[in-house]
């Protein structure tokens, strides 16, 4: 079978965005099983409810994604929503849990990909954006499609 090669977008968490301000972002390895892999390869996936922990023994932990059960899968299927490693070196593990005792800060899921073939999380280092943050965000998405399609009419009406 021949090697894949680049990147392939399965879930992505759009809603990190909108309630959160990304601070820094990193690519993390994810531990899965054999019919975990094949569900992803369906594009089958969710991080809608999904966040990541940071256990005592220095562990990253996604929890709360959902990887439906592999349709074809048999009696050793996994569970939708189980606790999954995620594989960081140690430096980064060390520096995300010392940022996240500050005050504010939170890791959130962005999204989920493939990379060459193997399965990849990207993560970021987030901090929660204020209900006035989210509204003025909206309003400068806004403005800037409202001037991009005032920008194509008038090329278009040269």
């Amino acid at each position: 079978m021949a090697k894949e090669e680049g990147t392939k977008l399965i879930a992505q968490n759009r809603r990190a965005r909108h309630d959160y301000t990304i601070e820094d972002q990193y690519e993390a390895g994810i531990a899965l099983s054999g019919t975990e892999v094949k569900s992803l390869r369906e594009g089958r996936a969710s991080l809608a409810e999904a966040y990541v922990s940071i256990d005592r023994s220095g562990e990253v932990w996604l929890e709360g994604a959902n990887i439906p059960e592999y349709l074809n899968g048999t009696w050793n299927n996994h569970a939708p929503k189980r606790k999954r490693k995620l594989l960081l070196h140690a430096k980064q593990i060390e520096k995300l849990s010392r940022q996240i005792e500050a005050k504010g800060y939170t890791i959130v899921p962005l999204s989920l990909y493939f990379k060459d073939g193997r399965v990849k999380a990207g993560i970021a280092l987030a901090r929660g954006k204020h209900e006035y943050d989210k509204r003025q965000s909206l309003r400068e998405e806004q403005d800037k499609r409202e001037a991009q399609r005032a920008m194509r009419y008038k090329n278009l009406h040269n």
